[in-house]
């Protein structure tokens, strides 16, 4: 099935409110609730144009890795994540290519979705998620 369409751009902030400032003024409203991702250790504010979703992410874990993300590059990018249908077969498939992954075992992401990440040497300099969301919901 391979990749659907970009799911989300990831920008890494010091605030959600802060970070959202730009976002709402060019227009754009956030979607639902800020939404605590436990096993990424970061609270997530969503901002949605057409089928892509704007992701500020706000680190909760103060020695985890979006906090050394922060500390080391400041804010900005994080990743941009792309929207697959079968979660373990894009795995296998880019395994059996040589791609090299940051976790190979789906984890839980935003609004009940799973995601795996590729390393960012393997995608030339940028991390790269695969995201698969439950019954099709965005």
């Amino acid at each position: 099935m391979g990749l659907l369409h970009v799911d989300h751009i990831a920008v890494v902030t010091p605030s959600l409110d802060t970070g959202s400032a730009p976002y709402l003024a060019l227009g754009l409203s956030a979607e639902g609730a800020d939404e605590l991702v436990v096993s990424q250790g970061v609270m997530v504010r969503a901002f949605r144009l057409g089928d892509t979703l704007i992701e500020l992410l706000e680190p909760q874990d103060e020695g985890g890795p979006l906090a050394a993300f922060l500390d080391k590059r400041g804010p900005g990018l994080h990743h941009i994540a792309f929207r697959v249908g079968d979660l373990e077969a894009e795995i296998a498939r880019l395994s059996g290519l040589g791609a090299r992954f940051l976790n190979t075992e789906p984890r839980p992401g935003r609004a009940g979705s799973r995601v795996a990440f590729l390393h960012p040497k393997w995608g030339g300099g940028t991390l790269i998620e695969l995201v698969e969301h439950a019954g099709g919901a965005h």
